[in-house]
């Protein structure tokens, strides 16, 4: 049996051959390069390694998650995943992992934070780590493999006994349907400690974006540059749970921009503790369409930037426009239910 099976179709520069040379540490592993060679991957441990056209696409890897989604939404149940990706030019890298992300994640995969390591034509997208690593651009991506490879190795996410679920929301309840949606899944999540926070208008000021040194030493106090509601409430709560989940609305295939300013602000936090252990929900309503959109910006911020633990089927999703429609969409009280099972599975021991 082998440790690994590597999803790896088309093309594969000598750069990403590199990366799963460092990610794979030596075990074993069988190659999967078509969609007519794909086995049963239920229950295992997968890498997908996927070389970018200029025009941003890896069509016989698409053809391999089409048909993946032609087997059922269980066809990756209780596997996991992490991705190597390599672009020829500077694009693409993150709009991909995250659609690979979403995808996988749909079909009952998950993910453990940072899955992704994503190497641009000019490797420039490591720059950053010139600040940690003294290492050249190749060195710093190869290490980040090889870490990715280590953790991943290693993954087997554990359930806490009484856990603590955070809830975060800029929504007014009169007229959301995504918190009637929330209330839906609430009242199945009997056994575990539950904390909502409501994020007022006004009440977060975005990222100032400080220099990464100030950033850590404002992290050292608890602290950040503007303080208020985000340090005294918002980043305690966050420190405190064991899963977070988001729920938004979709404003123009967005999330809000009171919840984005979180994420963002999150960062202070974020250079102080990792996020590994904490588990990534969330509840989306759209007017019309675009649930998806949102959920690979969320998934794309907290799992693949800050590393959020991203459990399999980790978004409710559903379209409702005027208010309290959500309550007439067929079947919504028993798929609320089910993402609390669900939700349930994943945190509590």
């Amino acid at each position: 049996m082998n440790d690994y099976n590597v999803i790896m179709p088309g093309y594969i520069s000598p750069q990403l051959e590199k990366m799963l040379e460092a990610a794979l540490m030596k075990k074993s592993a069988l190659f999967i390069t078509d969609k007519n060679s794909l086995p049963d991957l239920r229950n295992e441990k997968i890498i997908v390694c996927a070389e970018i056209s200029p025009g941003g696409l890896c069509i016989p890897l698409y053809e391999i998650l089409d048909e993946l989604q032609n087997r059922g939404n269980d066809s990756l149940k209780d596997s996991s995943a992490i991705i190597l990706l390599h672009s020829s030019n500077e694009l693409y890298t993150k709009s991909t992992a995250s659609f690979i992300t979403f995808l996988m994640n749909q079909l009952g995969c998950r993910f453990p934070g940072h899955p992704a390591v994503e190497a641009t034509g000019s490797l420039s997208n490591f720059s950053t780590w010139k600040s940690t690593i003294e290492a050249s651009l190749e060195e710093i991506c190869l290490e980040l493999c090889i870490s990715l490879g280590e953790r991943f190795s290693a993954y087997n996410p554990m359930p806490v006994k009484n856990p603590k679920i955070l809830a975060l929301h800029s929504s007014r309840k009169e007229t959301s349907n995504t918190l009637a949606m929330w209330g839906m899944v609430k009242s199945s999540l009997k056994e575990c400690k539950i904390r909502e926070l409501h994020v007022e208008n006004g009440s977060i000021v975005d990222c100032k974006g400080c220099s990464y040194k100030t950033c850590k030493h404002f992290s050292m106090y608890n602290s950040c540059f503007y303080g208020g509601i985000m340090v005294k409430e918002i980043l305690p709560a966050i420190e405190d749970s064991d899963a977070v989940i988001w729920l938004c609305p979709n404003y123009n295939d967005a999330m809000s921009a009171n919840i984005s300013a979180v994420i963002n602000r999150m960062t202070a936090l974020y250079r102080k503790t990792p996020f590994y252990k904490k588990t990534l929900f969330s509840i989306i309503v759209s007017g019309n369409s675009g649930s998806d959109s949102v959920a690979r910006q969320l998934l794309g911020a907290l799992c693949i930037n800050k590393g959020f633990n991203l459990p399999p089927y980790y978004s409710f999703m559903a379209t409702a426009n005027d208010p309290g429609t959500i309550f007439k969409i067929p079947g919504i009280e028993a798929a609320a239910m089910k993402f609390s099972e669900n939700i349930v599975k994943e945190v509590k021991n």
